[in-house]
């Protein structure tokens, strides 16, 4: 039987093009699924921020792995801002895979980046809390860069979004 449920497990197989450590659901921008008549998929996109260049690839990637089930009909994708994404749509596991990937994970329920917040960014390869923010602007606009006086590595942080 083909569920919103199987849907969403099948679209964590789905990766972010820029962190392909953590899927695209676990990165919060999956933000509705409806199984239609004849098994007809209609997935809703939230981007990380309205510039993303990656956006019409994420939708031929959900396009292109739903499109391989046999069972699914037509597969529609929608960009849309209806709903605001926030860093606190990533989830646990989420948290996991951009650690995984060297940055360090967002703060969570954070309204308002301060520098003092982003000051306080745990290494994300021993967990140290000495760290030193090097510039609150890293490759990306959602980055910073830190280095940790510990273990010596210099590491990204994902910017929390409230």
């Amino acid at each position: 039987m083909i569920t919103e449920e199987y849907i969403r497990e099948e679209l964590k197989k789905v990766p972010d093009p820029e962190i392909p450590t953590i899927s695209i659901v676990d990165l919060g921008i999956v933000t509705g699924i409806d199984v239609l008549e004849n098994h007809n998929i209609h997935v809703t996109l939230t981007p990380t921020f309205a510039g993303c260049p990656a956006l019409r690839l994420m939708e031929d990637m959900v396009k292109e792995h739903l499109g391989g089930i046999q069972e699914l009909g037509t597969i529609t994708v929608e960009t849309s801002f209806a709903t605001t994404w926030t860093t606190d749509l990533i989830s646990p596991e989420g948290h996991e895979a951009i650690k995984k990937h060297g940055l360090a994970p967002p703060k969570r329920n954070c309204s308002n980046i301060t520098m003092e917040l982003l000051e306080a960014t745990p290494c994300p390869y021993c967990d140290s809390d000495n760290t030193k923010m090097k510039s609150p602007f890293g490759p990306t606009l959602c980055r910073s860069l830190h280095y940790c006086n510990n273990c010596k590595q210099a590491f990204e942080g994902f910017k929390p979004v409230g």
